[in-house]
């Protein structure tokens, strides 16, 4: 059992190294605190740790700098261990479907997934621009979509509603009493005038990633390029940097969303193997308020016994919506708090008796509080600091070898990916 490094405790004299345990990792970490106090150092020093200890790890990177210092440090022998999604390399698209599923259970879910992730993108305060019929609508064309042994992607789903060839083909392949009923009794009895007036609203919504030739290149095809649980069974290194610079907050936020839900539904279906067999795998994600749905809460309760241990942070707790945060104060074991605004401190003070609102706001850059779970139970607070980036101890790969590996193991020559998709539309 290798136990990582968070950083030190220095107290009279004394300078203590914190150490994490494997079991108690799998409780989760929270981390919040002001930007550029050394959070994303601690979580790169972690992450390299997981690496170097040969376990599997994914981090979700929505600057990039995190990705970037991480590749440069990654030990030669697990090369061919990292898959680098990155979203800006337009020549080599990865492919990420989130209506890709090999079971009636994984189906439902995703497509839950699938319409949490639009309220989330376009309707966070559910005021009902995302509402009911929307709902509906999406539900039972991403069904549809889904059916038949070609299955179908995100962006093929407006074509249900104005190719009626295309309509009746998936149709055929249509088991579900309710989706069948949807298109024989409710859509085929829906005057024209409504359902023109419908279909504009529900086309405004897909526009912007089926005319962005970034999104549609990647969530357009139909078979994903990597395999959730495939990777967690085999302990790889998922890199994803969705840096907002090079690809739009709107589109980070979109593929984020789909990775995390997908993970979570590789994560379920850890529950039909043995709990040995479950390997441990490890999840890191900076501004993890932009990646959450309403399931994330679950994820956090539930993930433990199916070997997940998940890392998040972020900036202040008022980024987060209220079931959110009072899921990560109450299911996460480790809470790790650098300097914070006085708002912050006053709800931190109290998780961190005998801490006060004073300590929390003059923290000294790199200085945190923490509540560390040790063999089971949360510890007492404490104070501890980071410590500078460390580098590799292993022979290091290089950057452009790893690059070079995932377009040609994972990517798809743009030529080839763009033809498929209009294939698909045609």
């Amino acid at each position: 059992m290798n136990n990582i490094t968070i950083g030190v405790n220095k107290y009279h004299g004394k300078t203590t190294i914190i150490k994490y345990a494997e079991k108690d990792r799998l409780r989760h970490m929270y981390m919040v605190g002001k930007t550029g106090v050394g959070k994303s150092t601690i979580y790169q020093n972690m992450c390299l740790q997981d690496i170097e200890n040969k376990n599997g790890v994914c981090f979700i990177d929505p600057h990039g700098e995190s990705i970037d210092w991480l590749l440069k440090n990654i030990p030669k022998d697990r090369l061919e261990d990292v898959v680098l999604f990155d979203p800006s390399d337009i020549n080599f698209p990865f492919g990420l479907n989130i209506l890709e599923a090999h079971s009636e259970i994984e189906k439902d879910f995703l497509v839950n997934e699938c319409i949490q992730i639009f309220y989330k993108l376009f309707d966070p305060q559910r005021t009902g621009i995302i509402g009911p019929q929307f709902e509906h609508w999406l539900r039972n064309a991403a069904l549809t979509i889904m059916a038949g042994p070609d299955g179908g992607s995100l962006v093929e789903i407006p074509k249900l509603f104005i190719d009626h060839k295309f309509e009746m083909e998936k149709r055929k392949h249509l088991t579900d009493p309710l989706v069948i009923e949807f298109w024989t009794k409710q859509m085929s009895k829906t005057s024209d005038f409504h359902k023109s007036e419908m279909l504009n609203y529900f086309m405004s919504k897909f526009g912007q990633f089926m005319n962005n030739t970034l999104m549609r290149n990647i969530i357009g095809q139909h078979k994903s390029s990597f395999d959730f649980e495939s990777l967690m069974d085999n302990e790889k290194i998922l890199l994803v940097n969705l840096s907002k610079g090079k690809i739009g907050d709107i589109n980070a936020h979109m593929l984020g969303l789909i990775i995390l839900s997908k993970l979570q539904a590789g994560i379920l279906k850890r529950a039909y193997k043995e709990l040995g067999d479950r390997k441990p795998f490890y999840l890191y994600v900076d501004e993890f308020q932009n990646f959450t749905t309403d399931t994330f809460i679950s994820m956090l309760s539930e993930s433990r016994k199916y070997g997940l241990g998940v890392h998040i942070t972020n900036q202040y707790l008022a980024q987060l919506p209220e079931n959110i945060k009072d899921a990560v104060l109450g299911n996460v074991g480790t809470i790790l708090s650098f300097e914070v605004g006085a708002e912050d401190a006053e709800i931190l003070s109290k998780e961190f008796i005998p801490m006060v609102v004073e300590d929390f706001i003059n923290l000294p850059k790199f200085s945190f509080y923490i509540k560390l779970m040790i063999d089971g139970k949360t510890s007492n607070a404490f104070s501890g600091m980071g410590i500078p980036p460390e580098t590799s101890k292993f022979p290091i790969a290089t950057k452009e070898a790893i690059e070079t590996f995932n377009k040609l193991y994972y990517g798809s020559p743009r030529v080839l990916v763009e033809k498929t998709i209009n294939k698909n539309w045609a």
